[in-house]
């Protein structure tokens, strides 16, 4: 082993996810014409990074665990796409390997990258090894040696592209988009890191106008972090605060209770609603949650006992699956995969106490699964391949059974249907 003491900086950590968005930025379009990944992976990864890469911009937050937490949560509640999904787990990985660090190692960053492989795998369903996950496997291999011999974090990162790219070699997978993606974003963790990179990536992570029709992350930008407090014997106008809520949420209910206000909202910036907050009244029964940890969705005053929720293309789908049975409709299509922010956010609505969430695409399996995960058994899953098929599933529906029960019934009514 040799002695190496490189030491990774948040500075060094910002680089590495800024050059990874960077280079996808320049291959998503080969990424999107090679087979496999569903319709457009790399469209659904670039703007799986694009949600990952804005919490880096005004940060002041100088520590590598910090910075690898708030990427992670962006990025896991902003993945589109099955292949958004398994990127943001790596980032999920790196988080968990990284927690409560300020600087890092090469050797300690070289296991959290294999934390990121080891979370990636675990969402793929059994038996059905994706080519993302094979070339992983190859360069978690890779990886691991370079760790054991204590390299600097630039060497570790050649010595994983190599093995990436000795695997697409070997399995001929050369062709497809899994492996294209995992090796641009390990070349573009390189280029960041050696500072050796040049993209639109910065000026569009800094608020400034896209010259192109590429995906712009200020539109995926998430707000991943959901606040429920009690303002007593409020000072503010209702009006006001829901003036002021407005700016910092997507998403904000406010109900006035006899001399109480209960504000419920979804946020990318706590620090600033609670500031705004404090100088509303005396706060109560203040909660702050991580939506893209698992957390428990919170049933009060829901209007129905059960509903289900899908995704529509247009106005014309939506009309259909609402007629079909849907009471909440997500906006969203193949092409555009929605977020895993847009189908939690719709059940934090508070509409109703459980949810059977219906998808109406492959390509949004791995999206649904990772709702499942966060909500838990408030949420049952009823994964249908096409439209078509969610419609039949939502014709099943019953407002008289529990989610589990519809869930059953859905299910066997597409089976019955195939």
């Amino acid at each position: 082993m040799t002695g190496n003491r490189e030491v990774i900086t948040g500075g060094d950590f910002k680089r590495m996810v800024a050059g990874a968005y960077s280079e996808l930025l320049l291959e998503y379009e080969n990424v999107n014409a090679r087979k496999g990944g569903g319709h457009l992976p790399g469209t659904h990864v670039l703007r799986t990074m694009g949600a990952a890469v804005m919490p880096l911009y005004g940060v002041k937050d100088e520590s590598i665990g910090g910075l690898a937490r708030r990427v992670s949560a962006a990025a896991v509640f902003g993945a589109r796409g099955n292949a958004g999904v398994v990127l943001a787990q790596m980032f999920r990985g790196l988080d968990k390997g990284l927690s409560g660090k300020y600087h890092a190692t090469s050797s300690e960053f070289g296991k959290a990258f294999q934390y990121g492989i080891l979370y990636a795998q675990r969402v793929i369903p059994e038996g059905k090894e994706s080519t993302f996950i094979k070339v992983a496997k190859a360069v978690a291999k890779g990886a691991y040696h370079a760790v054991r011999a204590n390299v600097p974090i630039s060497e570790l990162l050649e010595a994983a592209i190599s093995a990436g790219r000795n695997a697409i070699e070997k399995t001929g997978c050369g062709d497809e988009a899994g492996a294209h993606i995992m090796v641009s974003f390990l070349s573009g963790c390189l280029k960041g890191l050696d500072g050796n990179f040049v993209s639109p990536a910065v000026s569009l992570s800094l608020g400034l106008e896209s010259k192109s029709d590429m995906p712009d992350p200020r539109k995926d930008a998430v707000r991943p972090y959901c606040i429920t407090l009690t303002v007593k014997n409020q000072k503010a106008n209702v009006a006001d605060i829901e003036k002021q809520l407005k700016e910092f949420g997507n998403f904000a209910l406010v109900e006035y209770h006899h001399s109480a206000v209960d504000i419920h909202l979804h946020t990318n910036q706590v620090g600033k609603v609670m500031e705004q907050a404090i100088g509303w009244g005396p706060l109560r029964d203040v909660r702050i949650t991580n939506m893209s940890e698992t957390h428990v969705l919170r049933a009060h005053d829901a209007l129905t006992q059960v509903a289900a929720l899908t995704v529509a293309a247009d106005e014309e789908e939506a009309q259909r699956m609402q007629d079909a049975g849907a009471s909440i409709l997500v906006s969203g299509k193949e092409t555009s995969c929605p977020s895993v922010a847009e189908l939690v956010s719709a059940a934090h609505s508070d509409f109703a106490s459980s949810y059977v969430l219906v998808s109406s695409s492959i390509d949004y399996k791995l999206v649904f699964r990772q709702v499942k995960r966060l909500l838990g058994d408030r949420v049952e899953l009823v994964l249908a391949e096409t439209p078509a098929q969610a419609e039949t599933a939502l014709r099943a529906f019953s407002a008289e059974r529990t989610a589990a029960e519809n869930a059953k019934a859905m299910k066997e009514a597409v089976e019955q249907a195939r």
